[in-house]
């Protein structure tokens, strides 16, 4: 039988609080496809705006809840996603609601916007934000349970993952050198440059981010001088420029610097994109011989060192590049020898391992090899992570004496 994740389609939501940018993928396509809710337009921005029409239980979102407020025909609530961050309660047509509940809903409404032509397996919802945090991380979490996902049917990346994603999915010509993003959003300009190490295996990626701030006089001349500067002793293969800061016909000189030996895109659907290509990655479908470490990335790989079939070899229990707070590794080993072992752990972008002993202090002592151990890893944050060993016996003939020794492991 083929794997659903083969079949099955990937959802891609780049969202903030004016607006939201929704993508997918199914097999058969060349690349994502971008809705809008308007037929026949590129216009990709979705307002993150709901509205409840008066007097019942109907619920409106987007454009046409915004079309529904003005008409007086239904209250409706802006910067819905900070309000759900911040665990607020919103008063809408005489009742009050929780904004968490508002955001379930407005996903819910999202949701439905394929239709038919999205009736099939949900592989990954990948949502891309600008920045990650715990708060973020948690309200997602608990929309996604409440829309009726599976823990591993969400995947939480920032703008800068959705970028690394989407870069490193284009033409390989488009990053034969280092590949630049400009995000002109909300009146700030931001910078990203990514860069590749082709000599490691596999190749570190490195993100260098600058946040410019804005600019308040001639933009043209402004930004002129920031790609001047920016690009200073570099070698730019492509050019990536998204965000309403560049709409407009402003960018004279700049655009004439940008294009110079390189390929320039504009667009606004970058993030949502790329949010696409990188559930596709985390499920293993699109080959990807690349890693980031991001902020929200692990930085280090755990493994153990086993025989399996009179072969030594390596159990990698937590990557490097995984996310860590919804990284988990297990394994069960039989012991063979004293009652400890070792544990590597190693730097993506270093040769060189640390090893570290755990010991099983007070196990009870049994002839070699009728111990059962059931090793379970888990990240206690992007540098270290907790491994818990637990003596599960050897069925029948030896019975588990539910003892469970506990390490932090990290660089």
């Amino acid at each position: 039988m083929e794997d659903n994740r083969t079949n099955g389609v990937y959802l891609g939501i780049d969202i903030d609080d004016k607006s939201t940018i929704f993508s997918y993928y199914k097999k058969g396509q060349d690349e994502p496809i971008t809705l809008s809710t308007v037929m026949g337009s590129e216009v990709y921005q979705i307002p993150t705006f709901l509205a409840k029409k008066r007097g019942v239980g109907q619920w409106f979102f987007g454009n046409d809840a915004i079309r529904q407020t003005q008409l007086s025909l239904a209250v409706g609530v802006d910067n819905l996603l900070e309000k759900a961050r911040k665990k607020e309660y919103v008063f809408l047509d005489t009742e009050e609601y929780p904004a968490e509940e508002l955001l379930v809903i407005y996903l819910k409404k999202l949701l439905l916007m394929p239709g038919r032509d999205l009736d099939t397996h949900l592989s990954k919802l990948v949502i891309s934000v600008e920045t990650l945090d715990e708060r973020t991380i948690s309200l997602f979490t608990v929309a996604s349970t409440r829309i009726g996902l599976a823990p591993d049917q969400l995947l939480l990346i920032d703008h800068r993952e959705s970028f690394y994603y989407y870069a490193l999915s284009q033409d390989p010509q488009l990053y034969l050198h280092d590949v630049a993003l400009y995000d002109y959003s909300q009146s700030q300009l931001k910078s990203c440059i990514l860069k590749r190490n082709a000599a490691t295996r596999p190749q570190v990626i490195n993100l260098q981010y600058h946040n410019l701030g804005a600019i308040n006089f001639d933009k043209d001349k402004s930004f002129d001088d920031m790609i001047r500067k920016g690009f200073a002793g570099e070698i730019i293969s492509s050019v990536y420029l998204i965000g309403d800061g560049f709409d407009g016909d402003w960018m004279k000189q700049s655009l004439k610097r940008l294009c110079q030996g390189r390929r320039v895109f504009m667009g606004k659907n970058l993030y949502s994109k790329g949010a696409c290509y990188a559930g596709m990655v985390k499920d293993g479908i699109k080959e990807w011989p690349f890693v980031y470490i991001g902020d929200n990335d692990l930085k280090v790989n755990l493994s153990l060192k086993v025989i399996d079939k009179n072969e030594m070899n390596f159990i990698t229990l937590i990557s490097a590049g995984d996310s860590w707070y919804d990284a988990h590794g297990e394994c069960e080993v039989i012991l063979d020898g004293s009652p400890e072992f070792e544990c590597w752990i190693q730097s993506p972008d270093s040769r060189r391992a640390q090893v570290d002993t755990i010991e099983l202090l007070g196990l009870p002592e049994r002839e070699n090899r009728t111990t059962r151990l059931r090793i379970t890893a888990k990240p206690v944050s992007d540098r270290e992570i907790k491994l818990s060993v637990q003596d599960i016996g050897f069925g029948e003939l030896v019975p588990a004496s539910g003892m469970v020794w506990e390490k932090v492991f990290g660089i």
